[in-house]
């Protein structure tokens, strides 16, 4: 979803506002830019060619970011993107872990997890697109995710629209946080998609252990939970029953 960072409402529960944290490891620093003068602006080749043929240079276009799928997310990723917290500052992409029930006959779990950079389409549509393009009609499927910010008004009308259309699609969500939920467009579209079916939580500690040992690369590392953790998952459960009700 476009920018995904979650309201900034004040909260008392929260004892502990969220630093920004890069999405780098923080002894490294980040390459420093040559300098430029302020009367100059920097251009490439192609517009420096134009420029001393008197041509005016066009606009570079550049390609969207395309959805990443995976099987095991870096840890230091999940643990930043998964984090609970209220400020999610730099959180400005959304990460789905998906399980896969097909059902009778199907040679075990679809188990992956796909990331999107807000460019092009979200994990949420992304989803029927890359890893369930279509649906045998007399099947049943059983989908799991667990994501680090719960779905857009836009993707959430757009899942409605899709369980209405795939009846033998049965669809969970567990969520890490809850994405601008004070919008009433949010609140809306996720009203209409428990409506059509969806079952909406948001992620309790043992769902972020589960997570971690499924879909982390954690050289079985134990996944050791943040402080607040429950606190903040009891937060943004209270708030996501309010809505719901």
């Amino acid at each position: 979803m476009a920018d995904r960072k979650s309201s900034a409402s004040s909260r008392p529960t929260v004892r502990r506002k969220e630093r920004a944290e890069p999405e780098a490891k923080k002894d490294e620093e980040p390459p420093k830019e040559a300098e430029v003068s302020e009367t100059e602006t920097p251009m490439e080749n192609g517009e420096a060619a134009a420029a001393s043929n008197g041509e005016k240079p066009e606009p570079m276009e550049l390609p969207p970011f395309e959805i990443i799928t995976g099987n095991r997310i870096d840890p230091f990723f999940f643990k930043f993107q998964f984090k609970n917290v209220e400020y999610s500052s730099g959180r400005n992409k959304t990460f789905l872990c998906y399980l896969v029930d097909q059902g009778p006959g199907a040679d075990g779990l679809l188990r992956g997890y796909l990331e999107d950079e807000h460019t092009g389409s979200h994990v949420e549509e992304a989803f029927f697109q890359h890893v369930l393009p279509s649906c045998d009609p007399a099947g049943k499927y059983t989908i799991t995710w667990y994501v680090s910010s719960s779905p857009c008004a836009a993707c959430a009308g757009k899942l409605a629209e899709i369980l209405e259309a795939r009846k033998s699609v049965r669809l969970s969500i567990f969520s890490a946080r809850l994405f601008d939920w004070e919008e009433p467009a949010i609140q809306a579209g996720l009203k209409a998609l428990a409506a059509a079916g969806c079952k909406l939580r948001m992620m309790k500690p043992l769902d972020f252990n589960y997570t971690w040992d499924t879909f982390v690369e954690s050289d079985d590392q134990p996944f050791t939970p943040w402080e607040d953790c429950q606190e903040n998952y009891e937060y943004y459960q209270e708030k996501l029953a309010d809505i719901l009700q």
